[in-house]
Formats: structure tokens, C-alpha cells, sequence
């Protein structure tokens, strides 16, 4: 078990300082997705054009030395485009339907812009996050292991997107804002891409040590009443819970599924490792809360007509369920 945790903490370090090498700044943003990636969940990115979303996908696959595919969403892809197609092919003295594999026969899919897409063709994204198959013509076919989604979304604008249903939302291990770059972060990124050449990436790390990193986060334990805490947290997004905020209740439609505990849960073991330790705090909890519940949270009408944002009710849920006193279940 040594030799795992040493192996889980070499790799993830090696992996993020070679991306971090091409992709300034955004530390927490790639700590955040590699802590997905191990977990084996799916990353939605959301930030303005321009701040290095797909280019830290880009990156980040260069690094794990995985199959990489990029689709670029638009309200004219049709699920075919996604999934793959039966074709007719000649085989010399009759013809034959032979399935045609889509970009999503892949270990990293980039699915760019993802709410461009009309709801018909995201929603055959639905089977391969969850599930980690495609299903054409009555014939599942398995996708390749280890599978990640990572999407992008632009948060600004409006026109010619569709909205992601909530049950997409929730396949998404992590949401994730990515900010503009401060001063300086700005001044280094002219520096390495204004110059006779740019970084390039190198692999340090494979599929393998992925799915053996994942295998390790699962043996951490984790103390029933630092679990309590995870459900009665998840439970309080829920504007029908006892232990729901005023503001919750008030604001919230739909509060997260337990998908959400799963995420938090494991992630919190990754956060366990990075620090040193062979068990879950809940501080482990808190530092991914945000992360793993602001796209769970629907919010009612009258919560968007305020401008309400998910992350202020989350830090009100954490502050709240903390002040209690932890119950064994």
C-alpha cells in the first residue's frame, strides 16, 4: 500500500508540474482536474473565451500520453456525429452494415462548447459518462478504459446554446470556473507564447498509472463520522432538509442528487493523500464542496431573478451543517 500512495503522489505531481509548464497559473483549476481524472469522473469547464480551457485538455492529455479526441459542438451535430454510425461496406460479393466508431471511442474526449449542442445530441453523451458505453442499433459497444469527458462551456453568452438538462449536469464529477489571469499570470503568458518557440509537453505518465491511482484513492478509509458529516452536508442542499440554510430554502428548487456525495468522497480521499495522510478530515470535505455541488444546485425562480450565486449558498450549507454537532448513522 506504501508503494501505491508513493506511486499516486509521484505521478500526480509529475503530471501537474508538466502541465503547469505549458498552462500559466490555473494551479487549483489543474490540481481540480487531475483529482477528477484519478477519480474517474467527467470535468465541466466553464470560463470566458480565451483563458485556456482547451488548451489545458490539450495539455493534460500530451502528459497522460492517452487517445484524445475533440468534438466541437454545434446545433447542427447530430448524435451519429458522437456516437458512431452503421455503415454499409462492400465485402466483394455482398454488402454488410459494420458499425463505424465515433470520436468517442477515445480515453479523453474534449466536447468543446458543449451547450451549442441541441438537447438530441447531448443526451447521447449520457450513456458513454455514465455507463462507459455507446449504444447503436441495439449493439452496446465498450469504451475504451480509462474514459473522461471534459467539457467546455461560455457562461456569457446566450444565443445559439442550449441550456445543459440536469440529469447531464450531474454525470460531471467536478464544475469548475475558470478565471481570467491576474497581472502577472497575464505577463507570463505573452512571455511563453510571444516568443521564437513554446513549451512543449512530454508524457510522464500513462492510462495505467491513471487506473492504478484510482484503484489506490479507494483503499483510503474513511471515518463514519467524517461520512456523516458528507451526507448531512448534501442533505442541506436540499430546501426541504432540517438542516437547510434560511437562504436554501428560499432560493433552491433541487438539491443535489448523491452523485454528489460519491464525488465529494472520493475527491476528499485524493485531498488526503496530497496533504500526507491515509485518512479523510472533514476539512478534506469542505475544500471540495464548491467543486462538486454548484452545478447540482438548482435554483428557483426567484433565486436566479436575485442573481443568486451557488457558491455563496454552498459556503452558507458548509458554515451551517459545521456548527452542529456530527451524528453517527
Amino acid at each position: 500500500m506504501e508503494n501505491d500512495v508513493t506511486h499516486f503522489k509521484e505521478t500526480f505531481t509529475k503530471v501537474k508540474d508538466e502541465v503547469s509548464r505549458f498552462i500559466v497559473g490555473q494551479n487549483e483549476i489543474i490540481e481540480d482536474v487531475m483529482i477528477s481524472i484519478c477519480c474517474g469522473g467527467h470535468v465541466l469547464l466553464e470560463g470566458v473565451p480565451g483563458v485556456g480551457k482547451t488548451s489545458l485538455v490539450n495539455a493534460l492529455s500530451k502528459a497522460l500520453s492517452v487517445d484524445f479526441k475533440r468534438i466541437q459542438f454545434t446545433p447542427d451535430l447530430l448524435p451519429s456525429d458522437v456516437v458512431g454510425t452503421q455503415v454499409l461496406v462492400d465485402k466483394g460479393d455482398r454488402r454488410e452494415l459494420e458499425f463505424q466508431p465515433g470520436p468517442i471511442f477515445c480515453n479523453l474526449l474534449l466536447a468543446d462548447e458543449i451547450n451549442r449542442a441541441t438537447p438530441k445530441t447531448q443526451s447521447a453523451l449520457l450513456e458513454t459518462m455514465q455507463e462507459k458505453t455507446a449504444t447503436v442499433a441495439n449493439i452496446t459497444h465498450k469504451l475504451p478504459l480509462p474514459f473522461f469527458v471534459m467539457a467546455t462551456q461560455n457562461p456569457i453568452e446566450n444565443d445559439g446554446t442550449y441550456p445543459l438538462p440536469e440529469a447531464q449536469l450531474d454525470r460531471f464529477f467536478f464544475k469548475l470556473e475558470v478565471a481570467l489571469p491576474t497581472h502577472d499570470e497575464f505577463f507570463e503568458i505573452l512571455n511563453r507564447t510571444g516568443g521564437k518557440s513554446v513549451p512543449e509537453v512530454e508524457a510522464v505518465a500513462s492510462g495505467e498509472d491513471v487506473i492504478r491511482m484510482g484503484n489506490t484513492l479507494r483503499e483510503v478509509p474513511v471515518a463514519p463520522e467524517v461520512q456523516s458529516f458528507l451526507v448531512r452536508l448534501v442533505r442541506a442542499t436540499h430546501p426541504e432538509d432540517e438542516n437547510s440554510p434560511k437562504s436554501v430554502k428560499q432560493f433552491v428548487r433541487n438539491g443535489a442528487s448523491p452523485r454528489a456525495g460519491q464525488a465529494m468522497l472520493s475527491a476528499a480521499r485524493a485531498k488526503a493523500l496530497l496533504d500526507g495522510r491515509f485518512h479523510v478530515a472533514e476539512e478534506d470535505v469542505k475544500s471540495v464542496a464548491r467543486q462538486a455541488l454548484r452545478h447540482r444546485m438548482i435554483l428557483s425562480f426567484e433565486g436566479e431573478a436575485e442573481g443568486i450565486k451557488t457558491d455563496q449558498l454552498i459556503d452558507e450549507i458548509v458554515e451551517q451543517v459545521s456548527s452542529k454537532q456530527p451524528s453517527l448513522v
